[in-house]
């Protein structure tokens, strides 16, 4: 079956190639558009894709469609996405032309999830090809909303079938039977003398830089200059004129769901007025409620399971008519419920300094190690790889797992390896592509067998 696939690879990259050169970022919402043009055209393309290939393919209103085969009451389903992120950054490659550079081919999209939309696209072909009895319809359904909400999804519940069992491949192998709940908050300032105080720019990464304008007061820059020499900020810069001082500070990006990762400027902003010195209401009420910390232990929520710790980021700052506000993105264990969540918190969110809201609060998902649905994918991971080091494993981030149902994240990206999935010079590596084919279609013949 490798000779087959390897046989196959060219086609595979054109295909992908076809897929990666439109711009399927988030647009303005027209008529029978819901996410703009681009991902309506990515969508179009591939269906076209699959239609080629001799699949049955039905488009749900530009939401989002499958592709299918096979017969049966029961649908294994595939759920992958065709919109992508903004391009940013410097890129060395034309990020909407596939580059092939001996094992690295590059291009937004590629591995997250264009590339694997066409990976289990080629594993349900090469298994229809081969003859294999099938109990059971495979759908693999295109996603456009994935990287801004997922309603792609909520639309596909309102208007198609429950799936029956399945995977999304947009994450990490050998398989995640695990994510997290997401919890979303807002701290605001009640008092302070904070003149202005912005920063970050999305609220599920680490406030990454922050400038802050406070009244002058005697001595309080030189004791600053000097608390701030001791952080671990990556650069921070102090003016003072006019009564005021200014409080540059660049610190450490990371995602929401590894937020120790970074260096939280705001964060580290507000230690350092403290510690020389500076008294202030909401300086006071940030360093107790928010922190540096990362663990919630300000708003008792210093919590964990066995598959992981909560974990609390502030990502942006911002004043508006004298008002600070803070947003607050929380990872929440699995094995604990919203409500369990809420309880423990909700009388340790105000206090004459300040006060934090509630936005929302998700349920986690959970598969246990040992049921049906994780043993069949793992297997199929294991028996193309051989790895049995990596285990199955729980995340901070979301998937399309958490909209759909009865399905859980599965590949294609190996452990420890950085494909840039949200950076430049996105890439795939076809060794890879051609084993992630192999590991689908292994996968899809163990769902068959559930």
């Amino acid at each position: 079956m490798k000779e087959k696939i390897h046989a196959l690879t060219e086609e595979m990259l054109e295909n992908m190639g076809r897929l990666v050169a439109i711009d399927s970022q988030l647009g303005t919402p027209e008529e029978g558009k819901p996410f703009g043009e681009g991902p309506a055209k990515a969508l179009e393309e591939g269906l076209k894709i699959a239609e080629e290939l001799g699949f049955k393919t039905v488009n749900l209103d530009n939401y989002c469609g499958y592709a299918e085969m096979g017969e049966g009451e029961e649908i294994i389903g595939i759920a992958g996405h065709l919109d992508i992120v903004p391009v940013g950054g410097d890129w060395n490659y034309d990020p909407f032309k596939l580059t092939r550079d001996g094992d690295y081919v590059y291009g937004r999209g590629t591995t997250d999830d264009k590339g694997p939309v066409i990976e289990a696209l080629y594993a349900m072909k090469l298994l229809r090809d081969s003859g294999i009895k099938m109990n059971k319809r495979v759908r693999l359904i295109m996603g456009c909303n994935e990287e801004n909400g997922s309603k792609c999804m909520e639309h596909y519940n309102e208007v198609a079938e429950e799936l029956s069992c399945g995977f999304t491949p947009d994450a990490s192998y050998p398989c995640i039977h695990g994510e997290k709940g997401h919890m979303a908050m807002m701290a605001y300032s009640k008092n302070t003398k904070i003149i202005s105080m912005n920063g970050g720019f999305v609220s599920n990464a680490v406030c990454d830089t922050c400038t802050t304008v406070i009244p002058s007061e005697a001595g309080l820059k030189e004791k600053l200059e000097k608390t701030f020499a001791e952080t671990k900020l990556q650069e921070y810069k102090l003016t003072e004129e006019n009564g005021e001082i200014s409080i540059y500070a660049k610190g450490v990006p990371a995602h929401a769901s590894t937020p120790t990762l970074g260096v939280n400027a705001a964060g580290v902003t507000c230690e350092c007025l403290e510690k020389a010195g500076f008294e202030d209401d909401f300086v006071k009420f940030y360093n107790t409620h928010i922190g540096t910390a990362c663990d919630g232990a300000g708003v008792g929520l210093k919590i964990a399971d066995q598959y992981g710790d909560l974990t609390f980021c502030n990502g942006i700052v911002k004043t508006e008519d004298g008002v600070i506000s803070c947003t607050i993105d929380i990872r929440v264990p699995v094995t604990l419920k919203a409500e369990d969540v809420r309880k423990m918190c909700e009388d340790k969110l105000e206090d004459e300094n300040g006060r934090i809201e509630i936005l929302e609060i998700g349920d986690p998902l959970f598969y246990p190690r040992e049921s049906p649905l994780v043993n069949a994918l793992y297997k199929a991971y294991v028996d193309v790889t051989g790895d049995t080091e990596n285990e199955p494993m729980v995340i901070g981030g979301g998937t399309y797992a958490k909209s759909l149902k009865n399905i859980i994240a599965f590949g294609p990206e190996k452990v420890g390896m950085d494909y840039r999935i949200h950076g430049a010079d996105e890439f795939i590596l076809v060794s890879e592509m051609e084993e992630t084919v192999l590991i689908y279609m292994e996968a899809i013949k163990n769902l068959l067998a559930i």
